[in-house]
């Protein structure tokens, strides 16, 4: 068995005794909703409609299929669904046995599932046959030559048999379940202080690296993320960001946690989203801001009855003033500005804020038992209003990464404070506005620029729809400011509008891109964020040219 970072004894001590972590397996769950709530409509997808009583028999008889495959308690399982019920079956399945799902994006392919399943020593692996233009069956052999530790590899919706499959999930729920069935179920139920899943890091640079979660960190997250928002059994939550990243995994544990109505949709495609909207009846939506853009700028928008959806909560990437003031006017709902991490801060604007406060911060972390510090690069506590790097200590942060000793000494302080990464300011109020990347800072000719900045002064701009900024390679100044640009359909903008714009907002000449490259659609992450690594890689080639 895998030997797992630690929470220091002291801390979890405390933890518990205040009951700060409640001491329940996420398995658990599953049960408490369907004993309370057995008819109420838990899960809808494309294909499914089902209640809490059906999700937890489905969720059962999976468990004991892969209980037959051999999967034991500590078993880590590489988890690679899109949107689907699919993948809430696999997950909780996988958690009532006390195996670790290792949560994948399903745009990863044989370089980052054969790099995952290495470090996690993922014993098995549940992955479609196909979806949209990833044919999985033609990388299954090349994982299984890099990972030999990996036993089985199971379908999910495959259109055809093949080989390369061990079994596959539909088959492994066709079973009638009887009463020592849910006996051994409840032999295998974890401890609350192990690790429940494993969620690989955001990074757009290198392999991602493994974020253990255990039961009692990540429940913590879950209960405050949803209950100082008001999160009750009447809302119905719409998520279409992938599940394979932590803010939609928060959400489908906070839907089981709270029992209110999951909606998964397969598409970010802004027509789908907002007919999910007025079909469903959506009172809540978790999502990243460009998405939030698209459907409130879509030609279509007018045409859909929106008037359920009462909360926003967007993070992954900043906020503009622009965008969350169209909301309130458009939507007329109240935004959440979000900052969240895997690794377990999250921090979030209130629903009793102001505008003006939603606009220029993302408010103060949700759980109130954890502490946060401004840190400068020595370690040291910064005043209030001054930037540094954003830091955290609590119940529900993690304990460290995977195997990689290395990087949690760095990035943990040693009176145990994580250290972000992220650049930030602290109000007396208590109050965070994320000020930049430290590790994504443009540094031209020796002076830090933060491209959050630049990008909220070009999307302060009325005709442009969206922008990216990144640092191009210099061999002067070592790097230069580029803007990647998106103009409003219909509208015309020249270089020229754009800089004497920014210079009546103030921003000095180093704030202002020394090259614009307009786009028609700028390329985002699985995540739904801009995919800066894509556009460093597109202005390298472009500088290589002329």
């Amino acid at each position: 068995m895998m030997d797992f970072p630690k929470h220091n004894k002291k801390d979890a001590f405390k933890y518990s005794k205040y009951r700060w972590w409640l001491g329940i397996p996420l398995g658990d769950l599953i049960d408490r909703a369907a004993s309370v709530f057995p008819e109420k409509e838990a899960l809808v997808d494309d294909r499914n409609r089902v209640t809490y009583r059906e999700l937890q028999d489905r969720v059962n008889r999976l468990a004991v299929g892969l209980m037959g495959l051999g999967i034991k308690s500590g078993d880590t399982v590489l988890l690679q669904i899109p949107n689907w019920a699919e993948y809430v079956y696999s997950y909780f399945a996988l958690q009532k046995i006390g195996a670790i799902p290792v949560v994948l994006i399903s745009g990863y392919k044989q370089l980052e599932v054969g790099h995952l399943g290495r470090l996690t020593e993922a014993k098995a692996w549940i992955v479609p046959g196909t979806y949209r233009k990833m044919d999985y069956t033609s990388f299954i052999e090349e994982v299984r030559a890099m990972n030999p530790q990996l036993e089985h590899v199971i379908s999910v919706r495959a259109e055809k048999e093949s080989k390369a499959y061990t079994d596959s999930v539909e088959n492994l729920m066709d079973r009638r379940l009887k009463e020592r069935d849910l006996k051994r179920l409840q032999s295998r139920r974890p401890k609350p202080t192990a690790v429940a899943h494993i969620i690989p890091s955001g990074g757009t640079t290198g392999l991602p690296k493994g974020i253990p979660r255990t039961h009692n960190d990540y429940l913590c997250n879950v209960e405050y993320k949803h209950k100082g928002w008001e999160m009750n059994t009447s809302d119905v939550c719409l998520i279409a960001v992938p599940v394979g990243h932590n803010l939609a995994v928060l959400q489908i544990v906070g839907g089981i946690f709270f029992a209110f109505k999951l909606v998964l949709l397969d598409s970010t495609r802004p027509e789908d989203i907002m007919g999910a909207i007025e079909r469903e009846k959506v009172t809540y939506m978790p999502t990243v801001p460009s998405l939030v853009r698209r459907m409130i700028q879509s030609p279509e928008f007018s045409k859909y009855n929106l008037s359920s959806l009462k909360k926003i909560s967007a993070g992954g990437e900043p906020s503009t003033p622009e965008l969350i003031r169209e909301v309130y006017e458009k939507l007329n709902c109240i935004y959440i500005n979000e900052f969240g991490m895997t690794e377990g801060l999250i921090c979030r604007t209130s629903l009793t804020d102001s505008v003006e406060t939603i606009c220029n911060t993302v408010g103060k972390p949700t759980c109130p038992y954890n502490e946060v510090k401004i840190l400068d690069p020595y370690g040291n506590e910064v005043p209030y209003d001054t930037d540094g790097e954003l830091s955290a200590k609590g119940p529900t942060i993690f304990a460290g990464y995977l195997k990689n000793p290395e990087e949690n000494r760095k990035c943990f302080t040693k009176d145990g404070f994580f250290r972000t990464g992220d650049q930030a300011r602290m109000y007396p109020t208590g109050y965070i506005k994320i000020t930049g990347r430290i590790k994504d800072l443009i540094i031209r000719g020796g002076e830090n620029i933060s491209p959050v900045q630049v990008e909220e002064l070009l999307c302060a701009h009325p005709d442009i729809a969206d922008a990216a900024v990144i640092g191009m390679p210099d061999r002067e100044l070592g790097e230069r400011v580029c803007a990647y640009i998106k103009i409003i359909e219909g509208k015309r903008v020249e270089v020229k509008d754009i800089v004497e714009f920014m210079e009546r907002k103030g921003a000095s000449k180093l704030l202002i891109p020394e090259r614009f490259e307009f786009v028609e659609n700028l390329p985002l992450t699985e995540a739904g964020k801009h995919d800066k690594k894509a556009l460093r890689k597109d202005i390298a080639r472009k500088l290589g040219l002329e």
